[in-house]
């Protein structure tokens, strides 16, 4: 199954943050909360917010914060290259998805190995976020899903027209933020996605 993720941009506040996931989640698969300037407190009133916002749990995937994904029995936790190993988290909580963000073939493989349930890798395209940097592009992307057995979900300056070429490499996802996060009309955005990935019969 095609899976779309949506994740925040840190730079929102968080009454935005929850306004805006409360009105898109139906169209996504995970709602990822990526503040890595905020506490573990901050980090668990976004959770309740979510949920209080009626955003389901298992949608939601903290960033790093094995400790705020558990306590509060969300979906899953998403890593860094300077997180815990995936393989330590699996033995102690394996009821978590856990993703690894990878930008090397080597850090996929490694992460695979390691038990990571997927990857994210990036970024594919031209974006703000990482401004001057060379993109991977879709031949890197393509070599990637040809390496590992586990699902490759992309990222970085993926537009709604983009969809189909990303997803004919092989990648099992799509994660965007500002893009959603940042439109002039969230919801329309989401949509889009939603309509290239060939989801809008989906029911889940």
């Amino acid at each position: 199954m095609k899976e779309l993720h949506l994740i925040s941009t840190g730079k929102q506040s968080i009454e935005t943050f929850v306004h805006i996931s409360s009105l898109v989640h139906s169209y996504a698969h995970f709602i990822h909360i990526r503040e890595k300037h905020r506490s573990a407190k901050e980090i668990g009133m976004i959770v309740e917010k979510l949920l209080e916002a009626s955003v389901p749990a298992q949608k939601i995937i903290v960033n790093d914060r094995v400790d705020v994904a558990v306590v509060y029995g969300v979906g899953g936790v998403q890593l860094a290259h300077h997180s815990l190993s995936p393989k330590r988290i699996k033995e102690k909580f394996p009821f978590l998805r856990v993703g690894c963000s990878v930008h090397t073939f080597e850090e996929a493989k490694r992460a695979e190995k390691e038990g990571a349930d997927y990857v994210i890798f990036g970024h594919i395209y031209e974006t703000n976020c990482k401004e001057g940097r060379k993109p991977r592009g879709l031949s890197s992307l393509r070599q990637l899903t040809s390496h590992v057995r586990i699902p490759v979900v992309a990222i970085g300056g993926i537009k709604p027209f983009h969809v189909r070429d990303v997803f004919m490499t092989g990648a099992k996802g799509i994660a965007v933020m500002s893009t959603v996060f940042e439109a002039d009309d969230p919801l329309y955005m989401v949509q889009r996605y939603w309509k290239q990935m060939g989801a809008n019969t989906w029911t889940f």
